[in-house]
């Protein structure tokens, strides 16, 4: 199916058909459910149990928060966007272009705004399991102190939603694996070191703390600490607002970046 060429920058216009991309990468991620729980929990178990209780013992508070909840609860924020980033460049460029699954997609009444919103909902869904994997393991080991942190769900899912779309922008314009070295390199990994998840953001150069502001992890992390450690939530529509933002805008770009990398 040709994809149109005259407007690829015209608004998308996803239909429910996106579901089904959506099912089809859950019922391949379903065939090896084991090992890739196993890796969720697994990872954060090392983490907290690394640098909760190892670091925090030397740290004690952060914040005015016991350390092991202070990194728990921003693990739990950047979780969501290593896994959401991750399957939007490696797994969706895998199925873009080696094995041509988009291809096959586009000779079925799918297009491509249809594959775009399937792929950005599966990505949120990776999303989701990861930081909630997080969330669990964080609760049993005595890291949550409210029932709030149940809305760290829905949050989990806004977050996927913001990191996918650049992700998926970025493996439309993708020559070959190589290219997201440079993403990883010059935009998850600064976000992970500086928006947050390890000390907080005020403890940064007063300019530093002023970029770190139009990062979205930055307020995924504002949002997902309080929810955990029982913490008032401060300016919540401010923080959602941008999250949402990054997923509308992330979705409108990566849209357009794919339809011009089908056009034939």
């Amino acid at each position: 199916m040709a994809v149109d060429s005259a407007r690829p920058w015209r608004l998308p216009a996803p239909r429910s058909l996106a579901f089904a991309v959506w099912r089809r990468n859950a019922r391949v991620w379903m065939r090896l459910v084991v090992s890739n729980l196993l890796f969720h929990f697994g990872e954060p178990l090392l983490y907290l149990l690394g640098l909760g209780f190892g670091l925090g013992r030397f740290i004690g508070e952060m914040d005015g928060v016991d350390y092991f909840a202070f990194l728990a609860s921003g693990l739990v924020a950047s979780s969501a966007m290593m896994s959401a980033s991750y399957e939007g460049i490696y797994s969706a460029y895998t199925r873009m272009v080696p094995q041509k699954t988009y291809d096959g997609m586009l000779a079925t009444p799918l297009e491509v705004d249809d594959i775009v919103a399937g792929e950005m909902l599966w990505c949120a869904t990776k999303g989701c399991i990861s930081g909630g994997s997080i969330l669990i393991v964080a609760a049993l080991l005595g890291a949550v102190s409210s029932v709030h942190a149940l809305l760290c769900i829905p949050l989990l899912l806004l977050v996927g939603l913001a990191f996918a779309g650049p992700a998926l922008a970025m493996s439309a314009i993708s020559p070959s694996y190589d290219f997201f070295s440079y993403y990883i390199t010059l935009v998850i990994t600064p976000m992970f070191i500086l928006c947050g998840v390890f000390y907080p953001v005020g403890s940064l150069p007063e300019a530093v703390q002023h970029a770190v502001q139009a990062l979205p992890l930055t307020h995924a992390v504002a949002l997902a600490r309080p929810l955990v450690t029982g913490a008032p939530v401060e300016h919540a529509l401010a923080h959602v607002a941008v999250l949402a933002g990054f997923a509308a805008a992330g979705f409108y770009v990566s849209v357009a970046l794919v339809r011009r990398r089908f056009v034939v």
